[in-house]
């Protein structure tokens, strides 16, 4: 501990020099300068472990003060206190942030309902064949409980007391071991439903729809490379992840399964159908009934299959949409005509004066008229706007067109559209899935029929809430509030379905809740009044000048803005680099071009290196708490450290490769 204490001293100390070299004289000093100085000390605070919210708002009340009072010094006192009436409000009035009680409140629910020991020891069975199966299924685990809950200490704090012993006591390494729990547990700051999203789009204006659509395949990529760090380190190095014995990866089977496996009968779905079939008494001493549970259970992987299919069936040869002559003002017709050419739709000039014209006959139509308000009074009927027709042969311009088209007599007295044919990536997708399907049952024995089961007693019903919030959030059935309310009541269920349900842990909850709300909502408040400041002293402005005279192209801005980003991992933590830096990379990114929201992708896998990278860490520190006495903190830093390359690998993929994180967003979206 001694090592941290003096590396986080000496980056102390060098700040405080560097701000001594690099500020000019008192007497040279600007408002901008005066900016900056609010900046690093405001950093040197939060490390010397003032608390970040109250901090913030103690420097911004006092240098707007300072700014104010610079520039008129009778008002500056009522001018400082309508600033953060006026900051404490917007921040009071921002429908985002209503989510994220919401969201937190469901992860301190599914976190109480201690569904994680069943979902690693069922996950652990599961792949116990996989090359370092303990390390991956506790990969797996953190990422889905973390996604479930989206609090990094909550995830690293349990999959410390339940999977670190376990893999000690399997023979793996300390180091592997630790790096899997820490950075497995960081993946609910990227994977969705996460806080740090709606923070980053509450600060930066982005849509928080947006930004969860566009870092879920990101956040799959990140746990991807994890796991396929694991298997690569299995598969060298055998000593730092051994196998599973034998024992461990035995399954307990019922009397049933047992009989019939003596029998000769090892794979479930026939002998389960013969037994129904036979008219003696079942294997095993079972009735009829549970044996038909049984052959139930093992059909829902075919009937999930099967009904999924059906409905992408449905969706993709589902009729076109009909036509419809309301259209947008300037998609089809020509504004640009001259209003002699709009029929009756032109201004009368005016003839002598103000006066109306004369109410004779001037605005009826001459017989025989061919006007092109005519024409669509004579073809569609009184009162319709007639758009230009599309080029395409399915929308008649006309309708002696339409009658002459070949269209059948029912469809055309209903105004029904016929079924589009399937396409053939559909076909595809159906014939790999049912050869999967088949090659799945060939080897379905009744031992994976029990992890079978004890995946759907604990992986289902918590993959199922997730997809659900998420499902409904991106594909726009709900708003992130009205989906974090649902997923909110979704952990109350499960709490209840599981029996751990009780008033002590839903006071507890809420309890925790409260707090995690009012932290955020002060830190908002708070660096609201910072920025504003920070504006007020010209920092921005200052800032601004700085880097557009750099003349940088946006490749070595983007470069500049990620390596701040992740050299200020090491002493702060996510919540303080986005609502004080944060702020102040968003205005530039106009002037390179840069999308917000890929920029906040970058910088949301960017930031879970605040969380592995030392001396703050604060997921090493969560678990060296509940760590055996001989895992040292050295240790588990050291095993944080490839994991930590592997972010960066992942963040120069997704830089290299934008459509990881915009295809989804530009599908959904555009």
């Amino acid at each position: 501990m001694r090592k941290e204490i003096w590396f986080g001293l000496s980056m102390l100390v060098a700040i405080v020099i560097a701000l001594f070299a690099l500020m000019p004289a008192p007497a040279d000093m600007t408002n901008g300068h005066v900016g900056l100085l609010m900046l690093a000390l405001v950093v040197v605070a939060i490390m010397l472990g003032f608390p970040t919210a109250f901090t913030l708002m103690g420097m911004g009340v006092l240098f707007a003060w300072y700014a104010f009072h610079s520039r008129d010094p009778n008002q500056a006192i009522q001018l400082t206190l309508d600033l953060m009436v006026q900051r404490a409000y917007s921040v009071m009035a921002n429908d985002v942030l209503i989510s994220i009680p919401l969201f937190v409140f469901m992860g301190y629910l599914v976190e109480r309902a201690n569904l994680i020991e069943k979902l690693f020891k069922s996950l652990h069975i599961a792949m116990a064949r996989v090359p370092g199966s303990l390390a991956v299924a506790t990969i797996v685990t953190c990422a889905i409980f973390a996604t479930a809950t989206g609090i990094v200490g909550a995830v690293v704090t349990l999959m410390g007391l339940l999977a670190l012993p376990a893999m000690l006591k399997a023979g793996c390494s300390t180091r592997l071991s630790a790096g899997a729990i820490t950075a497995g547990g960081c993946l609910g700051i990227l994977i969705p439903p996460s806080v740090l999203l709606i923070v980053y789009g509450a600060t930066a204006g982005v849509s928080v729809v947006k930004l969860y659509a566009g870092a879920l395949f990101p956040g799959i990529m990140l746990a991807v490379l994890y796991v396929g760090y694991v298997m690569l380190v299995a598969k060298l190095k055998p000593d730092a992840a051994p196998p599973l014995s034998a024992e461990e990866r035995r399954v307990a089977l019922p009397p049933f399964a047992q009989a019939m496996t003596a029998s000769g009968r090892a794979m479930a779905l026939p002998g389960l159908a013969g037994a129904l079939a036979q008219s003696g008494p079942a294997p095993g001493g079972a009735g009829k009934r549970a044996l038909a549970q049984q052959l139930l259970i093992a059909l829902l992987p075919a009937l999930a299959f099967a009904a999924l299919m059906g409905v992408s069936y449905r969706v993709v040869t589902a009729p076109a949409a009909a036509p419809t002559e309301l259209v947008e003002l300037g998609s089809t017709q020509d504004l640009s005509a001259s209003a002699s050419d709009a029929g009756t739709l032109a201004e009368p000039a005016p003839a002598g004066g103000l006066e109306e014209p004369p109410a004779s006959n001037d605005l009826a139509e001459p017989p025989g008229a061919e006007t092109p308000a005519g024409k669509a009074a004579s073809g569609q009927g009184a009162g319709a706007v007639s758009p230009a027709a599309p080029a395409g042969p399915a929308t008649p311009a006309t309708p002696a067109a339409s009658a002459a088209a070949p269209a059948p007599a029912a469809d055309a007295a209903s105004g029904a559209q016929p079924s589009r044919p399937a396409p053939a990536s559909f076909w595809i997708a159906l014939g790999a899935g049912t050869a999967a399907l088949l090659l799945f049952y060939v080897f379905f024995s009744f031992a994976r029929l029990e992890i079978l089961k004890m995946l759907m007693g604990s992986l289902f019903p918590l993959a199922f809430m997730i997809l659900a919030v998420l499902g409904s959030i991106v594909f726009g059935f709900a708003t992130p509030t009205e989906a974090a309310a649902m997923g909110a009541f979704g952990g109350m269920l499960l709490a209840i379905a599981y029996r751990r349900f009780n008033f002590g842990m839903l006071r507890e909850s809420a309890h925790l809740t409260a707090k995690t709300s009012a932290m955020v909502c002060w830190l908002f408040v708070g660096s609201s009044i910072f920025s504003a400041a920070f504006a007020l002293l010209g920092g921005q402005e200052l800032i601004n000048t700085w880097v557009l005279g750099m003349e940088l192209t946006p490749v070595q801005f983007m470069l500049l803005a990620q390596v701040i980003i992740f050299l200020l991992g090491w002493p702060l933590e996510w919540t303080e680099i986005i609502v004080i830096f944060m702020p102040i990379f968003i205005p530039l990114l106009g002037h390179f071009n840069i999308d917000p929201l890929f920029f906040g992708l970058l910088v949301a896998m960017n930031l879970q290196t605040a969380f592995l990278s030392p001396p703050v860490a604060m997921s090493a520190f969560y678990l060296k708490g509940v760590a055996p006495p001989h895992v040292t903190l050295n240790q588990i830093f050291l095993g944080m450290m490839p994991f930590m390359a592997i972010q960066v690998l992942g963040v120069v993929l997704l830089y290299l490769f934008p459509a990881i994180g915009l295809w989804l967003p530009g599908v959904l979206y555009k």
